[in-house]
């Protein structure tokens, strides 16, 4: 089963309404998929890459194999289910940054992740108005559901997977879903680890080639969207050899954004079905959405 791979430059053309096609489909089965030609500068991505393993080196790589997780993990009679063998940080960039709460972040990684997220912001907001526009929703309505008093939320988790001396007994981070919005993936380009669940069978993300970016949707989109389209279970597996860069990005409703489903993409309710056989008496033989839409109104307007 092969990821499905957007691309970004051909949304200018002719194959336009077939990049949105793969689009719709990718958020609606699949919940996740890779996008290149994306506009965001590939040197700056691996300038975020660099400067984040040279971080990991120089400042957490040796504490991390001393830490509690390293010590249970050595200790664990065969599984341990509780425990992510991941070594990771949070960077909160929207409304407010608190990267001055890291105080040995290099100079280099802190300029970098600056013009790395400006980038990433303006191509979330690209794929939201792209989604909106898939749904039938105004392009702007994901911004505005996701803003509270001072806009979205926008936050990166910067992990390292280290080499693991007991793979079999821990997962480098569990089986979840993403509770935010749309999540952007700057993730290692030689080890692999992240995995996907697809029609009941995980299924290996390979490793970043290319400059790709990997996205995937989460719970607030699924909601928002009426479940048409979906926030899927992940988890990233440990392995032996190689250390594996993640930096996911969450484009993600406020805190005090208040989250429902698109008016428009609800059904109608709360009619007696003798109205219904009323409307579809004229309206028999056209498609069924205008006249869920118009039993909305009418019985929007029954309420007034």
């Amino acid at each position: 089963m092969e990821i499905p791979m957007i691309d970004l430059s051909e949304l200018d053309g002719e194959n336009r309404s077939e990049t949105m096609a793969l689009l719709h489909h990718a958020c609606e089965k699949w919940g996740c998929f890779k996008i290149k030609n994306h506009g965001v500068d590939p040197e700056l991505m691996e300038k975020v890459k660099h400067f984040v393993n040279t971080h990991y080196e120089e400042n957490l790589k040796a504490s991390f194999y001393e830490s509690e997780t390293a010590k249970c993990l050595e200790n664990a009679n065969g599984a341990a289910s509780d425990l992510d063998w991941e070594c990771t940080f949070f960077i909160w960039h929207c409304p407010k940054s608190n990267i001055e709460d890291f105080p040995n972040l290099s100079n280099d990684l802190r300029k970098t992740m600056d013009e790395y997220i400006a980038q990433l912001i303006k191509l979330a907001e690209k794929l939201s108005e792209l989604m909106c526009e898939n749904l039938g929703i105004d392009k702007d309505h994901i911004k505005k559901a996701f803003s509270g008093k001072n806009g979205p939320s926008v936050g990166t988790k910067v992990a390292k997977y280290p080499e693991c001396p007991y793979p079999e007994r821990v997962r480098g981070l569990r089986e979840h879903t993403d509770a935010g919005g749309i999540i952007l993936l700057l993730q290692d380009d030689q080890v692999p680890g992240l995995e996907f669940l697809h029609d009941g069978q995980w299924v290996p993300i390979p490793p970043s080639k290319n400059n790709t970016i990997f996205v995937n949707t989460g719970d607030q989109l699924e909601v928002l969207s009426n479940g048409h389209y979906k926030s899927v279970w992940h988890r990233v597996l440990a392995v032996e050899s190689g250390s594996r860069l993640s930096v996911a990005t969450f484009y993600n409703p406020a805190g005090d954004a208040v989250i429902s489903p698109a008016p428009k993409l609800l059904y109608p309710e709360k009619y007696t079905f003798a109205e219904y056989l009323k409307l579809y008496a004229t309206t028999k033989f056209q498609e069924k959405e205008p006249r869920f839409e118009s039993m909305k109104n009418m019985m929007s307007n029954g309420c007034d």
